[in-house]
């Protein structure tokens, strides 16, 4: 009776734990566990006629779009069937609170998955809005390893907004040599740069002309316009009614601007915070940025529109990306009658740095910052040489990832594994002319990080320059995990410490998770280290972070596994036990069938310890 006893004790206390959890994240009934499972592996597909191989999750590319409510765990058992490959997947958007070791950042997060093996990811969806997900080993996003994440709000709880119906759109560039290829490049002396993308993908598809092959194919069919892949991504409305489009990037090097022939959008929402309203013909969006726009189909509905992307940033030298705009009744496959919209200029940059500043946070759902930092770290983005090999650095530090995962190095106190010097908080303010192309050939390389005092505020400020190219300065879209920040304030030329902290936002600023920095400009964010992990934060372009533009947060190890975290984890082996008790009706002397009481007992005291 004893044994038994303190067994029931043990799984009450454990189920304890788990109505804990869910009263944590939200109300019993609502929280729910979504499971999928996927298998990542090499297929010939056709996303813009040309044939070759992408990965896929399931024989998809793009991959299942993951529908959750707020406060749902998700559970992604993920196979990878690459056979020579490693993979990871991050979970763009979702902050991992309590669960960084899901984050999926190969070398930062997690290790790699190896071919052959299955990983389980498990992390709870805790806000409403539009998230992606994508590969983060090496350069495999731009294979096709890439989604969406939706998460909606509560039953019965409603949005600021209203429309009809919701509908999604991921906005893509396409490579044709592999990623493989672009590496080598990348990494040769002398440098040879992977080009600009031959196709531009609107969910998945687009169109490259076949007669455009430079070489010819032994295999007739090697790229075929009449295939079914590669037919115009087609969006059905009803006339009249309204339409939340979800519009996402993640693109390997491109910025755009998405545009729908003849309709406005109104922006509502970014990456998951609600926007004080605002209207676009054009959207400019950068990689790894999701909006919601409101399109109500109020044009003559006996014709369809044409929906557009559109290289910004970069001299213009990739085909529009083209779908089809359908209003019902009309044919699907009927092509607008007119030519597609002319796209903003590529190298304006005042409608982009308008439109960045334009976004607030909506009223009534305003997060006031805090209105003081307790660190200002400035990074200057510029390119550099390092024995000859072309990088990106940070204060002229360019990033490095290291054999051992930071959180598993941190947390188990490997500090062997990186170096513990950690990169400049800044740059030469006074002497730097950052509108020079600069020789840049003395640059060093670390995996040095910064540690960041737990729960304090931290500025950064992005600061561009020009490259190792005469007369440019380029678009770098930065994203930070495990966390939202505040946006406040954007600038043109040097970013100046005294005059422009003056000038920020600390009223209305919007949260975000992806933001640009402009040509020759300056992007100011704020957010509390109140995450405990490693976290990663680094330009969203594939190549650039590949040839080192970011660097690495640390806060709160301490506190990593000795708090929810760890109950979240076991949460699946808690239910199981909970529910043993709740469906037997046994009594002091009972044991379960089937189970034997010292095993019952092992398992409950194995369980306690994992959640303790």
């Amino acid at each position: 009776m004893v044994l038994l006893s303190g067994c029931r004790s043990r799984v009450i206390l454990l189920f304890s734990l788990l109505v804990f959890i869910a009263l944590f994240n939200g109300s019993v009934v609502e929280a729910r566990i979504r499971r999928y499972k996927w298998e990542v592996k090499y297929e010939y597909k056709s996303p813009d006629c040309l044939k070759k191989l992408v990965i896929t999750i399931n024989g998809q590319t793009p991959g299942p779009t993951i529908r959750a409510q707020q406060n749902d765990t998700i559970i992604v058992e993920l196979t990878n069937s690459l056979l020579t490959e490693n993979v990871a997947i991050h979970w763009h958007g979702i902050r991992q609170i309590g669960t960084p070791w899901f984050d999926g950042t190969e070398g930062v997060t997690q290790c790699p998955i190896l071919p052959g093996t299955t990983f389980k990811y498990q992390f709870v969806v805790d806000r409403p809005g539009t998230y992606l997900y994508h590969a983060h080993y090496g350069m495999q996003r731009e294979a096709g390893l890439y989604g969406s994440i939706i998460v909606a709000l509560p039953e019965g709880q409603s949005e600021p907004f209203s429309y009809d119906y919701d509908r999604n759109i991921i906005l893509n560039d396409w490579y044709h040599k592999s990623t493989y290829e672009q590496a080598a490049g990348l990494s040769a002396v002398p440098f040879q740069w992977v080009g600009e993308p031959q196709s531009l993908l609107i969910h998945g598809r687009g169109k490259f002309n076949c007669s455009a092959l430079t070489t010819p194919s032994l295999d007739p069919g090697v790229c075929n316009a009449t295939n079914p892949e590669c037919s115009p991504f087609r969006l059905i409305v009803v006339p009249g009614k309204t339409y939340r489009l979800r519009v996402s990037s993640l693109t390997a090097l491109s910025a755009l601007s998405f545009q729908i022939e003849g309709h406005n959008m109104t922006v509502v929402e970014a990456d998951g915070h609600y926007v004080e309203p605002f209207v676009v013909q054009n959207l400019f969006i950068y990689s790894g940025e999701t909006y919601s726009v409101l399109v109500k189909a109020d044009q003559d509905p006996t014709r369809n529109y044409w929906i557009t992307s559109n290289v910004v940033s970069r001299e213009r030298k990739t085909p529009a990306g083209l779908a089809n705009f359908v209003y019902y009744p009309n044919h699907p496959s009927r092509s607008p009658p007119t030519t597609p919209p002319i796209p903003p200029a590529w190298n304006n940059t005042a409608p982009r740095i308008a439109q960045s500043k334009a976004i607030k946070a909506r009223q009534g759902f305003i997060h006031t910052p805090p209105q003081l930092s307790d660190r200002v770290i400035v990074l200057l983005n510029t390119q550099n040489e390092i024995n000859g090999r072309r990088h990106w650095s940070v204060n002229n530090v360019s990033f490095t990832l290291p054999h051992t995962p930071y959180l598993i190095a941190l947390k188990h106190n490997l500090l062997h594994s990186f170096n513990q010097t950690p990169p400049p908080d800044g740059y030469d303010f006074k002497n730097y002319d950052i509108f020079i192309q600069q020789p840049n050939p003395n640059a060093t390389s670390s995996n040095g990080i910064y540690r960041l005092a737990f729960n304090s505020v931290v500025d950064i400020i992005l600061q561009n320059a020009n490259s190792m190219v005469l007369k440019n300065s380029e678009t770098h879209p930065w994203h930070l995990h495990g966390h939202d920040f505040w946006v406040l304030g954007y600038g043109e030329g040097k970013w100046d410490m005294f005059k422009d902290p003056k000038n920020y936002n600390l009223v209305n600023p919007i949260m975000k998770n992806t933001v640009p920095v402009h040509p020759y400009g300056w992007t100011a964010l704020r957010f509390k280290a109140d995450n405990p992990g490693a976290w990663a934060f680094h330009c969203h372009i594939e190549s650039h972070f590949y040839m080192g533009m970011g660097v690495v947060f640390a806060e709160g190890i301490e506190k990593v596994g000795t708090n929810l975290g760890d109950v979240l984890v076991n949460v699946e082996k808690v239910t199981f036990w909970a529910n043993n008790l709740i469906k037997r009706k046994w009594g002091d002397d009972d044991v379960p069938e089937g189970v034997p009481g010292e095993t019952f007992e092992a398992a409950a005291e194995e369980e306690g310890q994992a959640a303790n």
